[in-house]
């Protein structure tokens, strides 16, 4: 049978998510948990890899097993077994045909930037950082001019081995909360790197480097010489996948309710 499950992670703790020799991924970790629960050795897919660093509130993965389990026993007896940065938040068997990666219709990605002038302490690798002020209004009219369907060749980092760099945007919203920003990117799938050269980017137009209209010049440009810097990757979560209602799965947090520190500046008081 397959077996879909959630899990949410804290990608400080991590090497990224993909298996390494060291043993010291979200997969590695994962795999081996479920080996006890399952009797016999676990291979997982998931919707999206992460790189070090890099959360996720709504990872989906699957994997196939011989071994007939509740979901309580993939999810809370996976849990006794996992770091306490690593938990599985549901399990649902599903159709041999669910893919957890080729299956996604979309996925979403939050970053949390404290624009503050001094550096986080209590939220340290959990949001990115940038000192000067920035202006939200000259970052969404650069943001509005990445949705939709482009070659991002610009933002891809240079090892990215997606066969196109052709990517359709959906959405990319731009939001104060507190002493932070939150910039929400949607789309059908990422390059490596994307989210982290887009920010990089807005944070340029928003500290008054670049104009707005200069995205659509590095977009087209197709140059990742020409853009920004890669930003970290402590403030980026994966949070929401989206599938069809087909196949069953829990609707997951979505962007409303994928969580962040509001008050982040404020570690003193």
């Amino acid at each position: 049978m397959r077996i879909a499950l959630g899990i949410e992670y804290d990608g400080s703790a991590f090497c990224g998510w993909q298996t390494q020799p060291a043993a010291c991924a979200v997969q590695d970790r994962l795999e081996a948990a479920l080996a006890q629960i399952a009797g016999h050795p676990v291979s997982t897919i998931c919707a999206g890899r992460t790189d070090a660093g890099v959360h996720a509130l709504a990872q989906v993965v699957h994997f196939d097993t011989e071994a007939a389990r509740p979901p309580s026993a993939w999810v809370r007896g996976a849990n006794a077994l996992l770091p306490a940065a690593l938990a599985v938040t549901w399990a649902r068997e599903v159709s041999g045909e669910f893919h957890a990666r080729y299956s996604a219709i979309s996925r979403c990605y939050r970053y949390v930037l404290l624009n503050h002038p001094v550096r986080p302490a209590a939220v340290h690798g959990r949001v990115g950082w940038f000192h000067a002020p920035l202006s939200l209004e000259a970052m969404r009219r650069a943001a509005h001019l990445l949705v939709g369907e482009h070659d991002f060749s610009a933002f891809r980092a240079a090892e990215c081995q997606a066969r196109t760099p052709v990517r359709r945007v959906t959405h990319v919203g731009v939001e104060r909360k507190g002493d932070c920003i939150v910039f929400d990117i949607c789309a059908n799938a990422f390059l490596h790197h994307m989210v982290r050269n887009i920010v990089g980017c807005l944070v340029y137009v928003g500290k008054g480097r670049q104009p707005s209209g200069w995205i659509s010049t590095v977009l087209a440009g197709r140059d990742r010489s020409k853009g920004a810097p890669t930003f970290a990757p402590h403030g980026l979560y994966l949070a929401h996948v989206v599938y069809d209602p087909r196949w069953g799965l829990p609707a997951g947090p979505g962007l409303r309710g994928a969580y962040f520190p509001e008050r982040a500046g404020e570690h003193s008081a």
